[in-house]
């Protein structure tokens, strides 16, 4: 099954994460299916930048998300609805 999650990357207390469409068996920062968007916790405020539509479209072919990916595509979402506005 595939599933919607972060890998880790970035220096030590410097975290950077990128979300990514991998096999649920493999790794957490194994080579991953497709390239996401990311997320950045240490700027202020945290910097989140996901492609909703790849998102989407793994969504409609089975894919699952994480929690934590779930809640990071839901502030993407909010971001972009109140840029449109």
């Amino acid at each position: 099954m595939v599933k919607i999650r972060m890998t880790r990357g970035g220096a030590t207390k410097r975290p950077f994460y990128r979300v990514v469409a991998i096999d649920e068996r493999d790794k957490r920062d194994g080579r991953c299916l497709e390239f996401l968007g990311t997320y950045e916790p240490k700027t202020n405020p945290p910097t989140v930048k996901l492609d909703v539509a790849k998102v989407d479209a793994w969504v409609a072919k089975g894919a699952q998300l994480s929690e934590t990916v779930r809640s990071l595509l839901a502030q993407a979402r909010r971001a972009a609805g109140s840029a449109a506005s």
